[in-house]
């Protein structure tokens, strides 16, 4: 699978993990409506980070592609996508019982803009970027989250 089909797909896994988890923390989770102004600059400092330093991570990511023989190509290893939620609901209930649920409302609504960032933002970001270089993206095996995704081009 290509990097863009991997950031379809988990962007829009993670979108939705963070959706069903401020939908059931706004249903359940006593106090998660308290502190907007807080919630709303948390979530809009988040964006800006997706909107700038995760599209600086996708470009840096693209430019330092390896080439890859065709028998290379998808031997990366993406994130499961039973991790994704399984990530937002732990957070959401580490959030909302340690400090309240308007943090844990926090973490559903930082999920849903980073997967949308993924799925949309970086998925044309590299969709561009292939049609410019004729090469396609393919996450190649050493990504982490600290080292940031790595990744090879094929033609």
């Amino acid at each position: 699978m290509s990097y863009r089909e991997r950031l379809r797909l988990e962007g829009a896994a993670l979108a939705a993990s963070g959706a069903v988890s401020a939908m059931v923390v706004l249903a359940f989770g006593d106090g998660a409506t308290d502190g907007p102004v807080s919630t709303v600059v948390q979530l809009l400092a988040v964006a800006v980070l997706m909107a700038t330093a995760g599209a600086w991570s996708v470009r840096r990511s693209m430019r330092a592609a390896t080439s890859l023989p065709v028998d290379a190509v998808g031997s990366g290893e993406p994130t499961p996508l039973w991790q994704l939620p399984a990530i937002c609901a732990g957070l959401t209930l580490a959030f909302g019982f340690g400090v309240g649920w308007d943090a844990g409302l926090r973490i559903g609504g930082g999920c849903v803009i980073v997967g949308v960032a993924q799925a949309v933002l970086f998925e044309r970001l590299v969709a561009r970027e292939e049609a410019r270089s004729g090469r396609r993206f393919f996450r190649v095996p050493g990504s982490s989250l600290f080292t940031g995704t790595k990744l090879g081009g094929a033609p």
